[in-house]
């Protein structure tokens, strides 16, 4: 995964309360509290460089004292974490989510300070290790196996320059691009791994890839019109059976994952043949149900992807480029468009509702 990291375990504690003062009934202060907050532009990595032990210990509360009878609480540890934040419990159970910029979650509550209620006696701040997962939040999730063209057509349509070259598995970690629109609209894509036959069962990159898919909201799914072979023991499969393993794929992780909008990019339309193999796919896509048998029963998804639009595009003559950028722009929209008719619909209804 080379330096990028979308895993980290932290070890959080909050600060211990102040001593009470029995003799005037005083009361200690409350001991600080740890808080991770969502920011732009911050990386796992910036946090595990820049805190390599990985411990975030809030302040302790002041005693009370004859000056002061409530002591002064402690300082809290603010600890910035990127956008797209799952925070687990070392158990793997979830306990929060950070996805907007300035959102805040508590991760460790400070001890109380002594009191009458409590003897005088401080209590010890809450201390626990939690383990932040990162889903990359994009509008847009490019889907296929190795050596499709994926990071040729981030190249393409965006100003990403992610690293290219001629074998399987170029691209080791998720890239993420933007498309500038001539009005100044952006969309945000993202080049995920390279999925391989049994990805769903952690093979390869495994949950490592799918997981970021769950994040974007819309797929595009990038497909070598010539088939696909990862190497000379794995078996040939066209560029229609690609399309039904890459399905089943994302089907066995996660079956929300197919209710996704999604777009079908049919690369390397430069190739000889291409014209020919692409008639062949369309007339499979159409009727997916009559060709079925061409792949082993166990490797057929259950539902199959409806796909907006499918276009034939070449990353290396450019063909076909500035209509997938036209048609992601309009799908997007369209989904917007959709999902702000349902938020008026739903504050219609709350509005007619008798109180």
């Amino acid at each position: 995964y080379g330096n990028f990291i979308d895993d980290l375990r932290l070890y959080v504690r909050g600060g211990t309360g102040g001593m009470g003062y029995p003799r005037l009934g005083g009361e200690g202060g409350r001991g600080g509290d740890v808080w991770l907050i969502a920011r732009e532009s911050t990386t796992l990595k910036n946090v595990r460089d820049r805190y390599p032990q990985k411990r975030f210990v809030a302040g302790t509360g002041a005693n009370s004292s004859v000056k002061a009878l409530k002591g002064e609480k402690g300082k809290d540890c603010e600890v910035h974490v990127p956008l797209g934040i799952s925070v687990l419990c070392d158990d793997g159970k979830q306990i929060g989510e950070l996805n907007a910029a300035g959102e805040r979650f508590l991760a460790a509550r400070g001890g109380l300070g002594g009191s009458l209620a409590t003897n005088f006696v401080p209590c010890k701040g809450q201390r626990r290790i939690v383990r932040l997962d990162l889903k990359l939040i994009a509008d847009v999730g490019l889907v296929g196996f190795p050596n499709a063209g994926k990071s040729s057509l981030l190249s393409k349509i965006s100003h990403a320059k992610p690293e290219i070259a001629n074998y399987a598995f170029t691209t080791i970690q998720p890239e993420l691009g933007k498309i500038m629109y001539a009005d100044y609209k952006q969309i945000l894509v993202a080049d995920l791994p390279g999925l391989i036959e049994g990805a769903h069962a952690n093979k390869g990159m495994g949950h490592r890839f799918l997981k970021h898919v769950e994040r974007t909201k819309q797929l595009l799914l990038v497909v070598d019109i010539s088939g696909f072979q990862l190497s000379m023991k794995t078996q040939f499969r066209t560029a229609f059976q690609t399309i039904l393993l890459l399905t089943k794929e994302l089907e066995l992780y996660k079956e929300e994952l197919l209710t996704k909008p999604a777009l079908l990019a049919i690369n390397k339309m430069d190739l000889p043949c291409a014209k020919d193999n692409l008639k062949e796919l369309k007339r499979q896509l159409q009727n997916p149900q009559d060709f079925m048998h061409l792949l082993e029963e166990e490797m057929i998804p259950a539902s199959t992807l409806e796909f907006r639009d499918i276009l034939p595009i070449s990353t290396y003559t450019g063909e076909g480029i500035e209509e997938l950028k036209a048609c992601i722009r309009k799908s997007i929209d369209e989904e917007a468009e959709q999902e702000n008719e349902e938020y008026r619909k739903k504050k219609l209804l709350l509005l007619q509702s008798p109180a």
